[in-house]
């Protein structure tokens, strides 16, 4: 008998129910001149216990060949809080274009802190401390130069060749667990104009997917079936700060790009077009230009000597086309543009009143001065940070029961007080679910609202607190005029 084909037995691990004593029903797909077609196929229930099988012998080679160069990382660095320990994980890579490994992570892994304060720690145990950092803000992404450690690296996919619906693996540290596998699916690509905490990041075309990431996954690769990078993991959408089936990676065709341009020149030479956009063109703008749905770019102001203004580009025009690729908005526009090589001569078709017109521009590098502000994501895990007197650490599940709460709660968990404090101060095992009302569950959410208010403020703090075995919610302040006594240690 024919054994039925991967995506088959795929199916079947998600979807199908195996009934003892009788046939189940899978849909193979058959090729075709046209496509692929759907055909039903009977399998008992052995049959499709087998494929089963081999379907978990395959994710398991793949997630053993491919494991070894993940790595978990931790770094620490003061802020004006106190010290912020962050985890994240990473991936080894080669390149043609230097000698030696080196780590792919995000940048807010790493941020702010110098080589001696980050720890790389690899499946076998071995902890090691990278020689040179390279960093870009406007992607996240950072390169670690290491030592070779002897391990296999990994190898990179084709992220442009991805569907939606394609199978894929999540690999790195989620709350500090090393060496964590997850299965899910690319939900949907292209993925831009996402409010991510923290700056702005420019360059935004993520893949998202449902295989959990969580707290910790930051900078670990998302891997395909072959067990090749296609992307690297980097936030998620989430209200309570854990996997809620949504997460994003960085393309491996855009992580080529920016870490090809950090090992060559230790930064990224982005193209310039010279332009400003719209970033309220929505239908109802373009419906005034007489097109049917959102497309393109509007530009609002053309900026003298400058490629835009050289090829004759105008204000008002809508830019439709960008080197053979069509533009969705105002984010892909500045993706494409900022991943064109300099002094490459570029076809732009723009709609100018109507028409639609085709223009070429040779583009130049963005210098420092026009460059985005937008640092890098912060962490969506931060372990752990100290405010002035008192020292916090998200709330994972596992931490909430041992504590006394329910698994979902969320918030800071304070892990050190000050010395006999009372009632309506922070105490041990205090949970901060808002501060100045705002909700916070991860540090960044922390300083993002103390940067609202005045240094010598106190802080009004909504707390979950464990009072005769039940959880209860007060209201207490922290006064950080308060200086840290010399006994806490802080």
């Amino acid at each position: 008998m024919k054994r039925p084909s991967w995506s088959a037995g795929l199916l079947m691990l998600f979807g199908l129910a195996l009934i003892p004593g009788s046939s189940s029903i899978v849909f193979q797909q058959t090729a075709r001149a046209d496509g692929f077609s759907e055909r039903p196929a009977s399998l008992s229930a052995s049959d499709a216990a087998s494929v089963l099988k081999q379907a978990g012998r395959h994710l398991a080679a793949v997630s053993a060949r491919t494991m070894p160069a993940v790595v978990n990382i931790e770094s620490r660095h003061e802020s004006r809080s106190g010290e912020v320990q962050e985890t994240g994980s990473g991936v080894i890579m080669r390149s043609p274009r230097t000698e030696g490994v080196f780590i792919i992570t995000n940048r807010h892994v790493v941020a702010d802190a110098r080589l001696n304060q980050i720890d790389v720690y690899l499946h076998d145990g071995r902890v090691i401390a990278p020689t040179e950092k390279l960093e870009d803000p406007d992607s996240d992404l950072a390169v670690l130069r290491i030592p070779d450690p002897g391990i296999e690296s990994a190898q990179f996919g084709d992220s442009d060749n991805l569907d939606i619906g394609h199978f894929v693996l999540a690999m790195g540290s989620p709350f500090g667990l090393s060496q964590s596998v997850t299965l899910g699916i690319i939900s949907a690509k292209g993925r831009r104009s996402l409010e991510l905490p923290g700056r702005k990041v420019i360059n935004q075309d993520f893949l998202q997917t449902d295989a959990a990431i969580n707290p910790g996954n930051s900078g670990g690769p998302l891997v395909d079936l072959d067990g090749r990078v296609i992307g690297i993991n980097t936030a998620i959408a989430s209200q309570g700060g854990g996997n809620e089936g949504i997460g994003f990676s960085i393309p491996s065709n855009l992580v080529q790009f920016i870490v090809g341009q950090l090992l060559d020149y230790g930064r990224v030479r982005r193209g310039y077009l010279g332009v400003h956009l719209d970033d309220h063109f929505d239908f109802e703008v373009a419906q005034r230009y007489s097109l049917d749905r959102k497309q393109g770019a509007r530009v609002t102001k053309v900026l003298e000597k400058t490629p835009a203004a050289q090829a004759g580009i105008r204000a008002d025009d809508i830019i439709l086309n960008f080197d053979g690729f069509d533009v969705a908005d105002e984010t892909d526009l500045i993706n494409k543009v900022n991943v064109t090589p300099i002094n490459k001569r570029v076809r732009v078709i723009v709609l100018r009143g109507g028409q639609q017109v085709t223009l070429h521009v040779i583009l130049s590098e963005k210098t420092e001065s026009e460059r985005s502000e937008g640092p890098a994501l912060p962490s969506e895990l931060v372990l752990p940070v100290r405010p002035a007197s008192f020292q916090l650490r998200p709330l994972t599940p596992a931490l909430a029961r041992q504590c006394g709460y329910e698994s979902r709660q969320t918030g800071l968990l304070v892990q050190t007080a000050g010395t006999a404090p009372g009632d309506d101060e922070l105490q041990l095992y205090d949970v901060i679910e808002e501060i100045g009302r705002q909700p916070v569950s991860s540090v960044a959410n922390l300083e993002a609202a103390l940067q609202q208010m005045p240094e010598d403020q106190e802080v009004l703090c909504k707390v979950r607190r464990v009072v005769d075995g039940q959880p209860q919610s007060r209201l207490v302040i922290w006064n950080r005029t308060h200086p840290v006594p010399e006994s806490s240690g802080l």
